[in-house]
């Protein structure tokens, strides 16, 4: 029998399908473009939007789908099948962290033309000096009356060509030691002087998603951008929040890791050599089998942790685990698939040696594996 995840319903199945379709007629077709601009059109976002597939886990009320994470699990999986790196997840990051510490005014501002596809979202925490250790970073928002003022630069920033609402990790007093001077900030980017963006950067990977650096030279935005009831709350609230973007990257490297066992079992099945089919080889056949059982595992795991999330069970530990255990795995047998296509999955052409290229970067961002091995073991 298929196995078939415990969270899964005739609702999702249909919305999967909705899914589907239109990644396969609005997205696809583009896909040639996106990866020679690097970045995927602007219009993408309010067809996404139009189409319902923006903040579809934020409530009705503001302007979302009214769903749970399992219909963000449904997005990211059919994205990641079809590798097409278009990051509707960082639209849901901001959107969440709107939802859990946002005032009403800021909810009712911004998440209707977020889940529309009208503004695009950003969250901005990565600097040249500051990766997983984000209590290091440098940029500093200082209160000038009803506005702060920014300065400073950030790094890695997925969405940063054409984002127009930033979620923004900055330092409200730089003297506090540790994580206690640390905010986070959420405004609008349009017409802001000051504020500048580079050139999407040279990746190895994920060519159709702009990532840039960005700039703010004495930005001022309105003091009610904070985001929070109090300055120093913006370190507890990333903690809190990364659980949901850990999780959302691992259902991305499982759906990755499933689909690149479908298509090499595929070309081992066509692909002829020493006088049979290259699945006829008991080598290729034992290395497909040890690609599908750790896929399958992968996804039981996987399919624990979205219960645990939706019934508010999910703990922080649980997410590294995750998004560290889930993301290696899919390294090794995107690898191990590259391998079994032998040249053809050095060329670009080739969907295994594009979804090699775009999966690695998965054990680097939202805290580096690493990291999640020193969050697991202050759980011990």
């Amino acid at each position: 029998m298929t196995y078939q995840s415990a969270w899964m319903n005739d609702e999702l199945q249909l919305f999967r399908k909705t899914v589907r379709r239109f990644i396969q007629e609005e997205f696809l077709p583009k896909q040639a473009r996106w990866r020679q601009q690097h970045h995927p059109d602007v219009s993408a976002w309010t067809q996404a939007g139009a189409a319902g597939l923006l903040l579809t886990d934020v409530p009705e009320e503001y302007g979302g789908g009214g769903g749970t994470v399992a219909h963000e699990a449904v997005i990211a999986e059919e994205l990641a099948q079809a590798d097409v790196n278009f990051a509707s997840l960082n639209q849901s990051i901001v959107a969440h962290y709107i939802v859990a510490y946002g005032s009403e005014e800021q909810k009712r501002n911004w998440l209707p033309r977020m889940a529309s596809g009208e503004l695009i979202a950003a969250i901005s925490m990565t600097e040249a000096g500051a990766g997983s250790d984000l209590q290091a970073i440098k940029t500093t928002a200082i209160r000038d009356g009803s506005h702060y003022v920014i300065n400073g630069s950030k790094t890695f920033v997925t969405n940063g060509l054409n984002a127009s609402i930033l979620g923004l990790a900055v330092k409200t007093d730089p003297k506090a030691a540790g994580p206690r001077g640390m905010s986070l900030l959420i405004f609008e980017t349009k017409g802001l002087a000051g504020y500048s963006v580079g050139t999407p950067l040279e990746k190895v990977g994920m060519q159709d998603q702009d990532t840039c650096e960005i700039f703010f030279d004495e930005v001022r935005v309105p003091a009610s951008s904070l985001l929070g009831s109090a300055e120093g709350k913006g370190f507890s609230q990333m903690m809190t929040q990364l659980s949901y973007e850990r999780l959302m990257i691992a259902v991305a490297s499982v759906a990755t890791a499933e689909q690149a066992v479908a298509i090499t079992t595929k070309h081992a099945k066509e692909r002829s050599a020493f006088g049979g089919s290259l699945i006829e080889l008991q080598s290729v056949r034992f290395k497909l089998a040890e690609c599908r059982t750790e896929a399958q595992i992968g996804r039981v795991f996987l399919d624990k942790c979205i219960e645990d999330f939706i019934a508010g069970k999910l703990d922080s530990s649980t997410a590294a685990m995750a998004k560290y255990w889930l993301t290696e795995c899919e390294g090794r047998i995107l690898d191990a698939c590259v391998q079994l296509h032998g040249g053809y999955g050095y060329m670009t052409e080739y969907p295994i040696a594009r979804m090699w290229a775009d999966s690695r970067v998965r054990r680097i961002y939202a805290g580096a594996n690493e990291i999640m091995k020193e969050l697991i073991g202050c759980s011990l």
